[in-house]
């Protein structure tokens, strides 16, 4: 990466099964030499076991793998040694992890943490998220509260991102900075 090349980070948010991840990587791959995959999923069950291979399988043996369900700060450090950029998905499934294991007293600090370890980058990110607050209001407290949550999370990393992209029937439309690195 030439020395004036200044490290960007790309939020792709998208609803379900919308085509993000898949843009996300051929952005990567466009761009990088070493790219790093930072996995949030834990295989749980042998459901999230296929699809985790799956995705494994499309990336190829190019890709790097740092698996964190949590702690998004530490793995983005670990992540950014293996290569020279690193591509996180997915932010709610991170969300979804810290409020089964830590309840959402635990987001605040991890939300915290994931912001620092941001600005403090040297190289290029590109982040996925689902888009959760566009359809109906959940009529459970806990999915009002992730929906809450995601929200909010994605606002904070919007106004630090220096584009955001949403996805919609695997097509990108900027909402924030020039869609490419």
């Amino acid at each position: 990466m030439p020395e004036s090349h200044k490290s960007r980070l790309i939020l792709v948010l998208g609803g379900a099964r919308s085509g993000k991840s898949r843009y996300a990587q051929q952005l990567a791959e466009r761009h990088w030499t070493r790219p790093v995959f930072l996995a949030t999923a834990e295989a749980t069950d042998a459901e999230m076991a296929a699809r985790i291979a799956r995705h494994r399988a499309a990336r190829g043996a190019r890709w790097q793998c740092v698996e964190e369900p949590l702690d998004l700060a530490g793995g983005l450090a670990r992540a950014a040694r293996l290569g020279d950029g690193v591509l996180l998905d997915c932010l709610t499934v991170w969300l979804g992890n810290i409020l089964h294991n830590e309840g959402s007293t635990g987001v605040a600090a991890r939300q915290q943490a994931l912001l620092a370890a941001i600005r403090a980058r040297t190289g290029d990110l590109i982040f996925v998220s689902n888009e959760v607050g566009l359809g109906l209001v959940p009529d459970y407290p806990l999915g009002r509260e992730f929906r809450d949550l995601a929200g909010w999370l994605h606002q904070a990393l919007a106004a630090e991102a220096d584009t955001v992209v949403f996805i919609a029937a695997g097509l990108p439309l900027p909402l924030k900075g020039a869609a490419d690195l």
